[in-house]
């Protein structure tokens, strides 16, 4: 969840792959997609490298026969807020319009409708995207091809301190309500850890989720990258070392923490790299993590902050409080996802991400497409995922995943994490979509 631009300087095994070239020298795949990257034994998202394209997500995920169905997101609208930029700085820093442009030509897939609006006033270059924003966009994209995208911009010093992080995330949240049916959430919106906040900030948070709930806006966030461990409250002053010592513990993050959030965790998929067909999936954590940073481990575990919610009741694994995430999706930049950044001479960049940054947005995505298929908004979803978990339909609509763990590991501690395991866990929560099979449930079970 970290935004990408720190990562690059804080990890750089975060980003497994890059490869620049000409937009013209993408090849033809065999089904008439194209493939992403040049030829010549540099890594791209090919059956040499582990790096997935977006047509073998989509039948990872059960998503294609939806898409051959005309089920695509057309007619909705994902939110995604994001940190403003304000210097070109190419490839981290790009035009999301050129960006979108070669992400499109190389994977075939249709133009989508992008549309930015911003919580302050007048922002200087509202197109500039660094690689978080391109990220969350292009998964969006990816999944839901059909539906709008609009980019919410916040403040840049939005995660410098506790008080800016809760300003912009509560702006987010209710300008958000008014632009779309989902919000999607990764670093801008977020927090850090629940230690992080008092009472009156709780308060304003959850009164803004309670007006999206109120108007039917599903709001999905990331877990977090730091396993078990909560992430800094200044994470961006905590990227740059020039803040107080990060003194891991074990705690959830918020927003995602909060009951009126689906909260997504992530994961270490296992597909096929020519047809795309799930193999299985495991658990994100080490060693496909960097050791002694933030970005190590899905995040999950329990609330300290909020009593267990009536829709996890009787779930085995989880006591009185909140437990995290409730869902989960490919987050292992070793398995990731393949973000493509252009610039004007027509070049392009295509670096492999993961995160819960790229979890979030996939189900996000997801949500767009149930949105469409009932023809209304689903709005609070969580109340209908449990339902359709622990219902018959449970093993064809979601992969269950029982292996792997989220501890984190630092210098001087380590912080002993959950192991996922059949049903809910607390690292992975029901486990990844099967959208085939999930998505006509969601518009069955989910509140009108």
């Amino acid at each position: 969840m970290i935004p990408r631009s720190h990562l690059l300087v804080a990890n750089a095994a975060a980003v497994f792959m890059v490869a620049t070239t000409a937009l013209g020298a993408a090849g033809a795949s065999s089904d008439g997609r194209s493939q992403a990257g040049p030829t010549g034994g540099t890594a791209d998202c090919n059956s040499v490298t582990t790096c997935y394209t977006p047509e073998q997500l989509e039948v990872a995920y059960g998503v294609q026969p939806l898409l051959q169905r005309g089920i695509d997101g057309r007619g909705e609208t994902v939110v995604l807020p994001e940190l403003a930029e304000s210097q070109l700085s190419p490839p981290q820093v790009t035009d999301l319009r050129l960006d979108f442009a070669a992400f499109d030509r190389l994977f075939h897939l249709p133009a989508p409708s992008l549309k930015v609006v911003s919580t302050f006033p007048s922002p200087s270059h509202p197109w500039f995207a660094f690689g978080e924003e391109v990220l969350d966009a292009e998964v969006v994209h990816a999944i839901a091809p059909g539906a709008a995208l609009t980019i919410l911009l916040v403040k840049r010093s939005s995660l410098d301190n506790t008080d800016n992080a809760v300003a912009a995330s509560v702006a987010a949240l209710r300008l958000g309500a008014k632009e779309g049916g989902i919000i999607s959430l990764s670093p801008a919106g977020q927090i850090g850890g629940e230690h992080c906040v008092d009472h009156g900030q709780v308060t304003q948070l959850n009164a803004a989720l309670e007006d999206d709930a109120a108007h039917h806006v599903t709001v999905v966030a990331a877990t977090g990258d730091v396993g078990a461990a909560g992430e800094p409250c200044a994470l961006i002053t905590a990227l740059g070392g020039t803040g107080p010592s990060y003194t891991p513990r074990k705690e959830v993050i918020l927003v995602a923490s909060d009951p009126l959030v689906l909260s997504v965790g992530g994961t270490t998929l296992d597909a096929s790299h020519k047809t795309g067909a799930w193999i299985g999936e495991s658990a994100w954590g080490l060693p496909y993590g960097d050791p002694g940073s933030f970005f190590q481990a899905s995040g999950g575990g329990f609330s300290h902050l909020f009593a267990r919610p009536s829709y996890q009741n009787d779930v085995a694994g989880i006591g009185a409080m909140r437990g995290v995430p409730d869902v989960a999706a490919d987050a292992n930049p070793h398995t990731g996802f393949p973000v493509v950044t252009s610039d004007a001479s027509g070049s392009y960049t295509i670096s492999g991400h993961g995160g819960t940054s790229a979890a979030a947005p996939t189900w996000a995505a997801i949500i767009a497409l149930a949105d469409q298929y009932a023809k209304r908004h689903v709005g609070f979803v969580n109340p209908a995922i449990y339902q359709i978990a622990r219902s018959s339909h449970y093993h064809q609509a979601f992969h269950d995943i029982t292996v792997g763990n989220n501890t984190a590991e630092f210098s001087n501690e380590t912080i002993t994490g959950y192991r996922a395991g059949p049903g809910w866990d607390p690292v992975t929560g029901w486990g990844s979509p099967n959208a085939e099979v999930l998505v006509p449930l969601l518009a069955r079970y989910a509140s009108s």
